[in-house]
């Protein structure tokens, strides 16, 4: 069977321009002073939202390609320490990486050598196609939850 059509599915997926906007919208035009703030009835500022996604995605796509990849302790590995990030340069860093680690999955799962239903030798049966999808599905969750708490900043075109 030809994959290429999932490849090109799991592609627009990860990139999550498909049923809503992307990560690079939600991030554009930002103030820098409301990166840090905590709504009332929201649990997490957009810095830790963003930068827990970050830590999540790395971490999967490094069990995904590296059988020595030891994951963070949950959940205190997945979680900034502060609501605001030290300086703008922390900021600045993980949006790259971020966008990084995005585009090396995608890598991965448009590799025509990746096999994509092959269990992951070090794992307990996790799959490429497994992991594509937990990263898609956890960083839409996440794209939600910091499109609504820029909403609730007024931050948000329309609001």
């Amino acid at each position: 069977m030809d994959d290429t059509v999932l490849r090109e599915h799991l592609k627009k997926l990860l990139a999550g321009r498909e049923a809503h906007v992307d990560w690079k919208a939600a991030l554009k035009d930002l103030p820098e002073n409301l990166r840090g703030v905590k709504v009332e009835g929201a649990p997490y500022s957009l810095w830790e939202i963003l930068e827990h996604t970050r830590l999540a995605q790395w971490d999967i796509l490094e069990f995904s390609r590296d059988s020595k990849h030891v994951s963070p302790d949950w959940p205190s590995g997945y979680w900034p320490k502060n609501p605001a990030p030290a300086a703008a340069t922390d900021w600045d860093k993980t949006v790259k990486a971020f966008h990084h680690d995005l585009e090396e999955m995608v890598k991965l799962v448009t590799n025509p050598k990746t096999d994509l239903a092959a269990p992951i030798s070090h794992g307990s049966g996790q799959t490429i196609l497994r992991e594509a999808l937990l990263i898609a599905d956890h960083n839409a969750y996440h794209l939600g939850q910091f499109i609504l708490v820029r909403r609730l900043l007024h931050s948000w075109p329309g609001t």
